[in-house]
């Protein structure tokens, strides 16, 4: 004999089953998203929902709009800057010149010693 207490065909925690116990769902209304790829997206929105402008595709992530033939773009994405382009945004060649100038001065000196 299995376990006597479990109720077939439910889980614990189980809410009502049938839309008479949950009552009536909002009207809805499907908008059509197209991206860049082609791709469509249809998601469901209730009646009185304000509708976005656009929405991410499910199967490849890019921005999708309502007009078919008119997609957004895809988002530029930087490329992976290393610490040195980062310097190099702050300081101009003049600068780095005077700092390593700078630096070997007192390296040498510190050699001397």
């Amino acid at each position: 004999m299995v376990g006597g207490n479990a109720i077939r065909g439910t889980r614990v925690g189980a809410g009502p089953s049938g839309e008479s116990e949950r009552g009536e769902s909002a009207p809805r209304r499907r908008i059509s998203y197209w991206c860049a790829n082609g791709h469509e997206a249809q998601p469901s929105f209730s009646m009185d929902a304000e509708i976005p402008h656009e929405w991410d595709c499910p199967r490849c992530g890019l921005p999708g709009g309502q007009d078919e033939q008119n997609p957004p773009a895809a988002p530029r994405t930087e490329p992976y800057k290393t610490h040195l382009a980062y310097v190099k945004e702050r300081r101009s060649d003049a600068d780095g010149e005077a700092i390593l100038t700078e630096a070997l001065e007192r390296l040498r000196q510190r050699r001397e010693i």
